[in-house]
């Protein structure tokens, strides 16, 4: 009985298309795709013949012709109809081919399929080395889909030789400059002889060597002039990886300035053939200080073999490999080297992201890492030294307000307002209780204000309520102290609790009946003012303005040094402060005339 079941038709340029779109980044990965091969090959020629010769040569028949010789395995006929004639070939007949265990870099069947990228025919021929009595074969294959395959009967050594006539946009991918560029690129670390044919001035064919037979970091020396080559840069220094469980080894190259944060770029290659430049998953995200070149075996490719698979042969990886490079900062910086201090002033940033989920990292920032205080720059250890308690506060902002004021007083306030910082002194606080660590409070500052002689206060208290009256609006209280600079007339508190309350006291009247009654009970919680205006009495302008009689002038003065204190303060100025700021000014210079 007749099946009445069809096979698929499969239109082989919409394929390559896929391929080149989706796939592969793009064309220029034919290239690595035959150093596969070709490379896969010659691993399964020396299983049966380890004396052969290593070989992969790239020559050129005239323009836009390229062919790719290797010593490898080869194909008999059989063989040659089973890979080559059928697109998606399970790894089954790989295996059955020598081509499917861990030493080798691919599957051999659907990496010739993506020479359509830039080839509008290819031809193989070859011969197999397990069955020297097989004769040699052809196989033809052209970007419609349709192929030939014959036996020869000449007589040629065994290996395989791959034949592409480029399609008529793509000539530039078989010329010489490219090849030779790719070439180095994929295969520069391959432990077989890989090379290019090149014209001499003189015009003679000399063949250009694109591979190495050892590792760059299994010497020191020229190792930084490899990684100037490959990355770019002249490293700070630089210290080696390995993981033997994955066959991993390779070399983190730290950089000489700081990056910003993010997934770091490295050069990853899998069984010495390059997967890419610009992997991102094999360090944790907080490593970006380094660019790492590593060469693994135990690692798999996605199908692109340009990324990596994330499984758990990969998770071990990265947090072994992250476990090395931790060890190498804790030693490097402990040692209080010249390296360890640079790198410190430098990579900072990467200390506080690492010291934000890990304890030993925070330990060490906390111990050797400068912040930025009302004392200079000093290490939180130094901090709690010196005062016994570590204040901070958490916006660069809030620190710049107080700052003057609290350097003035002696008070030593951590300013925590960059990234990370706020997330750190949480965690110390939570580490080490008893250093004190703890935001800045308005009763902190009002602490180390000068009290007023009681016979002072009691004069000018009368002008003290009439000022707190007057911006109660503002909600802000008015207290009277002296302080340092004498300049600095007057200085804006502002209080958590309270700044909370004033926000939720906008939403309510902003907000419609429900969700304003909500927060109306909410706010009926507390009725503390959110800020604090200090009136410096050691300025001569604020005992001239408390002095003057009541009256507009009086109110002006007041509501114009409220203003620049908001403005000193780093808060906005909103709508209803800049009208106060125009009528005090009208105000003033109309009494001025």
């Amino acid at each position: 009985m007749n099946d009445p079941r069809q096979a698929f038709q499969v239109d082989l340029r919409g394929v390559v298309d896929l391929f080149a779109r989706h796939l592969y980044s793009g064309p220029r990965v034919y290239v690595r795709e035959l150093l596969q091969n070709g490379v896969d090959a010659i691993t399964a020629r020396r299983a049966i013949d380890p004396d052969v010769p290593a070989t992969v040569r790239f020559a050129f028949e005239g323009e836009g012709i390229l062919t790719v010789t290797d010593t490898g395995i080869g194909l008999t006929v059989d063989e040659a109809a089973d890979v080559l004639a059928t697109i998606g070939r399970s790894s089954k007949r790989d295996v059955e081919l020598g081509l499917g265990r861990a030493e080798y870099l691919g599957q051999f069947g659907i990496g010739l399929l993506s020479a359509f990228m830039v080839a509008e025919s290819v031809e193989v021929v070859s011969r197999s080395a397990r069955d020297l009595r097989a004769r040699a074969v052809r196989w033809r294959g052209d970007d419609d889909g349709r192929y030939t395959l014959e036996e020869l009967d000449e007589e040629i050594e065994p290996g395989t030789t791959v034949r592409l006539v480029a399609r008529r946009d793509a000539e530039h991918w078989l010329s010489s400059e490219t090849v030779v560029a790719l070439a180095e690129e994929y295969g520069g670390l391959l432990p077989v002889d890989v090379a290019v044919a090149v014209t001499s001035p003189a015009g003679e064919r000399l063949w250009r060597r694109t591979s190495r037979a050892d590792l760059p970091w299994e010497k020191t020396d020229g190792l930084d002039a490899y990684g100037r080559e490959v990355l770019g840069f002249d490293p700070l220094t630089r210290f080696e990886l390995s993981v033997p469980l994955a066959g991993l080894t390779g070399v983190a190259f730290v950089l000489p300035a700081a990056p910003p944060p993010g997934p770091g770029a490295h050069r990853v290659y899998l069984k010495r053939m390059l997967l890419g430049t610009r992997v991102d998953t094999v360090l944790p995200d907080w490593a970006f200080f380094v660019r790492c070149v590593i060469d693994a075996d135990g690692l798999r490719p996605t199908a692109s073999r340009e990324a990596l698979y994330e499984d758990e042969v990969l998770l071990a990886v990265r947090d072994a490999l992250a476990a090395q490079i931790k060890a190498w900062v804790l030693s490097t910086v402990r040692s209080g080297s010249p390296v360890g201090r640079r790198f410190v002033e430098i990579h900072h940033l990467a200390l506080r992201a690492m010291a934000r989920t890990d304890d030993e990292m925070l330990d060490l920032v906390a111990e050797v890492l400068p912040f930025e205080t009302t004392d200079g720059l000093r290490t939180l250890a130094q901090v709690h030294a010196e005062h016994g308690q570590v204040l901070h506060a958490d916006t660069v902002e809030e620190y710049r307000r107080v700052a003057p004021v609290a350097r003035a007083q002696g008070l030593v306030v951590v300013n925590a307002g960059y990234v990370y910082d706020a997330e750190i002194l949480a965690r110390v606080a939570a580490r080490r209780e008893t250093w004190g660590v703890r935001p800045l409070l308005t009763s902190d500052v009002s602490a180390v204000l000068g009290e007023l002689d009681l016979d002072v206060a009691a004069h000018l208290e009368s002008a003290r309520y009439d000022a707190e009256q007057l911006l109660a609006a503002q909600d802000c209280d008015v207290l009277l102290r002296t302080f340092e600079p004498e300049s600095l007339p007057a200085i804006l508190l502002t209080d958590r609790d309270g700044a909370h309350q004033r926000a939720a006291e906008r939403t309510r009247e902003e907000s419609d009946d429900v969700w304003g009654e909500v927060l109306g009970d909410m706010a009926t919680a507390s009725t503390q003012r959110s800020r604090r205006l200090v009136l410096n009495h050691a300025n001569s302008a604020v005992t001239s303005l408390l002095n003057a009689p009541p009256g507009p002038v009086r109110e002006a003065g007041l509501h114009a040094l409220y203003v620049s204190a908001v403005l000193l303060s780093g808060e906005p100025v909103r709508a209803a402060e800049s009208t106060l700021l125009s009528s005090a000014l009208a105000c003033l210079l109309g009494e001025s005339r």
